[in-house]
């Protein structure tokens, strides 16, 4: 929803209710539109979706203090996803001068009067709903559900939320990242129905990602994507060799991706040490500033450590899940200077330190929830000024959640068709009975992982190659994001502007070739030795090689072996037309096999793996001529 208009706090003291104006003067100006929207309707449910880093704890307590100060409320429940988050806003709480206790357990029965609420887990209420439902019924209570969104995790956690809650006379849902796909339905939250039969959420306030970023509540984000070649070893036994961004099955693309990410390959260890550089970088204007990789599992964690410690001659910090110390090491790499932490999943959402700087995507997780979460962890801004920079491997589900960082997404359940509930039983029953079938293929081994940088990704628009790798890690720590912006597209105008060898006079960057920007503007050309709206050629070892000219002009490209071996030059053809299918389907969300289809049926030939070098050419000039036209 758009953001309603403000309304007086005034209103509330008008009608004999207390304002804690105290509170009030330290919320930053989104908080205090939303405080008012609060307040301005008296509403059993609210849920908040607030972009990580923006402040939706402090405004969350400031309700609460509120209401405990108009005696509407006795007593504060606080759900969160994990145990650290626990202790997070019991801090948070007593800074606003509430007493939540985040010990406490379910075996207790009663909190000490001490108190004037609790903070519980999603897991501990699915424990013993009934426990917890008898609290909220013997007090009037406020619920606030972090990241609420959780809820519809399992079944199980949405029964025992609502058999629980159902009796708190408030209940506040605050979520950075609403957006689901699967029919499990969100306690709580208020659904409208869609046109094609599903259901979408409703947001009682909304402050996106754009917003606060032009309110310079949170930092921008410089994605740095390095691709390579990977090769290993498939369960059937046989040698696959893949390149990171082009089409594979996906199968393909999730042992590609795993290769990459296997601590004895090089992906890794020439991604850690180029996020160690910009990090140094970073630390010129903020000395503190820290580093954060976010492994898939704990094995690769402890490695991963082991590559850092090699690169910087000092042990990062390494917290895993099941150590009962992680809280305490969280909290002392928040308030120290170290360089860098190696964690599994559980610092990917809601932990608040705001020093980091510096992410490291080293986990197969693909999903839009938990791209937005782990981003999250880098947003959040001290001082005007600050650039976060995440590094990530170039895998095109995950490109494009960068390029869509701004988005904003609401929980959509999936209309059912009649008997799909059955067939995806069935399938399920299917699936685990054959499972013991699979111990007696070969696992899956990586056996080679190659490493060089693709492209960064940045206010919507893609930059670079891999001749300029050190410019983008060299970039200022410190600088405004619309100083960011001038500064790429400074870079990258100047090299359009320098002709090449055997470029044609009206290539690819003539007018109506794609182009990249904001908005409805023609998509960036991804992937290649220029981003889009200039000359272009798929550099070879001395930057010549094939060229695609663009809307009206001729495809005539250095013929293979002219400017590198027929393997580079195809290579670098791949890449280009890859990178123009990847920005096609941002601009019209098809997925990329469509359009690989249908440029086939188009142009005829084999699929991109076996295509000559002229029918690659072919496509490339078509899917040109498309985004000229606006197909």
């Amino acid at each position: 929803m758009s953001t309603p208009a403000p309304a007086s706090p005034g209103d509330q003291a008008a009608a004999g209710a207390p304002v804690r104006q105290d509170l009030l003067a330290t919320l930053r100006t989104w908080q205090k539109a939303a405080y008012r929207e609060y307040f301005r309707l008296l509403r059993r449910d609210f849920l908040l979706v607030a972009t990580p880093g923006a402040g939706k704890t402090a405004f969350a307590l400031t309700v609460a203090a509120e209401l405990l100060a108009r005696r509407e409320i006795m007593s504060v429940t606080v759900v969160t996803p994990t145990e650290h988050l626990k202790h997070q806003w019991a801090q948070a709480a007593h800074r606003v001068g509430i007493a939540l206790d985040p010990s406490y357990r379910n075996g207790q029965g009663q909190a000490s009067a001490d108190y004037a609420g609790v903070v519980v887990t999603y897991a501990q209420v699915a424990a013993h709903p009934a426990l917890h439902r008898q609290r909220t019924e013997n007090r009037r209570t406020m619920v606030i559900f972090d990241e609420i969104h959780h809820v519809g995790d399992a079944l199980s956690w949405g029964e025992a939320a609502r058999e629980a809650f159902e009796p708190a006379r408030r209940r506040l849902g605050l979520t950075g990242t609403p957006f689901r796909s699967d029919a499990n339905p969100i306690p709580f939250v208020t659904y409208i129905e869609e046109p094609d039969g599903g259901k979408r959420s409703r947001s009682d306030y909304v402050y996106g990602y754009g917003p606060a970023l032009e309110d310079g509540v949170v930092r921008p984000v410089i994605f740095l994507a390095y691709s390579g070649e990977m090769r290993w070893r498939s369960r059937a036994g046989d040698e696959v060799t893949g390149t990171l961004g082009t089409p594979m099955t996906p199968d393909q693309m999730a042992y590609a991706w795993r290769t990459a990410l296997d601590p004895d390959g090089e992906w890794v260890a020439r991604v850690l040490e180029a996020a160690d550089r910009r990090l140094t970088e970073v630390r010129r204007a903020m000395p503190d500033a820290g580093g954060l990789v976010i492994a898939g599992d704990h094995a690769d964690a402890r490695a991963y450590a082991g590559l850092l410690r090699k690169i910087t001659r000092t042990r990062p910090v390494v917290v895993l899940s099941d150590d009962p110390a992680a809280s305490k090491k969280i909290g002392a790499f928040a308030a120290s200077d170290d360089r860098w932490m190696v964690a599994v999943r559980m610092v990917s959402e809601g932990v608040d330190i705001p020093r980091l700087a510096v992410g490291v995507y080293a986990t197969s997780v693909s999903t839009a929830l938990f791209f937005a979460q782990a981003v999250g962890r880098f947003v959040r801004v001290r001082s005007r000024g600050e650039t976060a920079s995440v590094f990530l491997p170039s895998v095109p589900q995950l490109l494009g959640y960068a390029a869509e960082l701004e988005a904003e997404r609401d929980h959509v359940l999936a209309r059912r068709a009649d008997g799909e509930e059955e067939e995806r039983e069935l399938a399920e029953a299917q699936r685990r009975r054959d499972t013991p079938d699979q111990l007696d293929e070969a696992p899956f081994k990586a056996l080679e992982a190659s490493a060089h940088f693709d492209r960064a990704l940045y206010d919507g628009g893609e930059f670079g190659t891999s001749a300029e790798e050190d410019d983008f890690l060299g970039l200022p720590g410190l600088l405004e994001p619309e100083q960011v912006t001038l500064l790429l597209r400074k870079r990258k105008a100047t090299q359009v502007s320098v002709p090449r060898p055997g470029a044609a006079a009206d290539g690819p960057g003539a007018p109506g070739g794609p182009a990249g920007s904001r908005g409805g503007a023609v998509p960036v050309q991804p992937g290649g030795p220029h981003a889009a709206g200039g000359p272009r050629a798929a550099a070879g070892p001395a930057g010549a090689g094939p060229s695609a000219a663009g809307p009206g002009g001729s495809a005539h490209a250095a013929a293979p072996g002219a400017g590198g071996s027929t393997r580079e030059n195809l290579s670098a053809l791949r890449k280009e037309l890859n990178g123009l299918v990847t920005a096609w389907n941002h601009r019209t969300g098809q997925p990329h096999a469509v359009i690989h289809a249908d440029l086939r049926r188009a142009c005829g030939g084999p699929a991109v793996p076996q295509a000559t070098a002229t029918q690659i050419r072919e496509r490339i000039e078509l899917l040109r001529r498309w985004a000229a036209a606006r197909r």
